[in-house]
């Protein structure tokens, strides 16, 4: 599938617009997120339609605490991803090429008309960075809502200005990882960028219905002025969007971290309380916070 968003420069070289790494692919060759490949001067999409991870999941998982809360939802994943973090918790088919299986637009559509039987709300495309499947949802989730279903993205929010503005008609909900307040955290720790990220959450926000996920990482990203500059940001857009504060546990190349400490989780659940209407606490079951209360009360 030819690509929505890239130019075509001298020399069979196209520049992709659909991040804002902006990367320039040689022919043959592929893009920093190896979802773009430079076709003799025709960028495609290479994932397009391709499925590694498929799920009826609680609409609270993705997390969505807000949106039809009780719910289930047809949640998709692809591979590839334009972040590469090192705490990333689905690397196998983010940083990977797993096997996968080949579906169109009408066969999601037709799987979730199924669904619905179970209660599913529609398709959250999640797992892998969606945005990356732009060609494919861009088919697919006008198909979604003309069944009177919805489209929920779970995303890194990296994603280019007109790619967003394609895609924001199209979807219901989203819950965008903000990583971290530090610029410096998403440059080493990421492989990206942050003011981005912050221009997607504040444009989603005027479009639909938003939450974000903060990952607690010890030593990386919980430092209490860094959090409270933040959550002060996220309250001035509106103090009713929804913050999950998550649970950090060793994965791929942060194996050697501890768990984040239930205390510092509920530190920060109090700055940002201060700021935000709604806050909650992930990774995190009801009987280690019971616990902890009862140990500090």
């Amino acid at each position: 599938m030819e690509c929505a968003f890239y130019d075509k420069e001298e020399g069979g070289i196209c520049r992709c617009r659909l991040c804002p790494r902006r990367c320039r692919i040689l022919p043959s060759q592929r893009g920093w997120c190896r979802t773009r490949w430079n076709d003799h001067g025709t960028l495609k999409a290479l994932t397009y339609g391709l499925v590694t991870s498929a799920a009826l999941d609680p609409i609270e998982k993705k997390p969505l605490a807000y949106f039809h809360p009780g719910a289930v939802i047809l949640s998709l994943g692809s591979w590839g991803c334009n972040m590469n973090c090192a705490f990333c918790q689905n690397f196998e088919i983010s940083q990977k090429e797993p096997e996968s299986r080949k579906v169109s637009p009408d066969d999601v559509l037709r799987l979730a008309r199924a669904l619905t039987a179970e209660g599913n709300i529609g398709v959250a495309w999640t797992y892998n960075e969606p945005t990356l499947s732009f060609e494919f949802i861009r088919d697919t989730a006008p198909l979604i809502k003309e069944a009177g279903l919805m489209n929920v993205m779970v995303s890194n929010g990296f994603i280019s200005k007109e790619a967003l503005e394609a895609l924001l008609p199209l979807i219901d909900a989203w819950n965008i990882d903000l990583k971290g307040w530090n610029p410096d955290f998403y440059k080493t720790i990421c492989g990206a960028a942050k003011n981005p990220v912050l221009e997607t959450i504040q444009r989603a926000h005027e479009m639909s219905h938003v939450e974000l996920t903060n990952l607690v990482i010890p030593k990386e990203n919980d430092d209490p002025q860094c959090f409270e500059n933040m959550v002060r940001w996220i309250g001035s857009l509106s103090p009713a969007i929804p913050l999950h504060i998550t649970r950090f546990f060793p994965r791929w190349r942060m194996m050697n971290r501890p768990p984040t400490p239930v205390s510092t989780l509920v530190s920060l659940g109090e700055i940002a309380r201060k700021y935000l209407n709604h806050v909650k606490i992930g990774n995190v079951s009801d009987r280690e916070l019971a616990e902890y209360h009862w140990r500090n009360e």
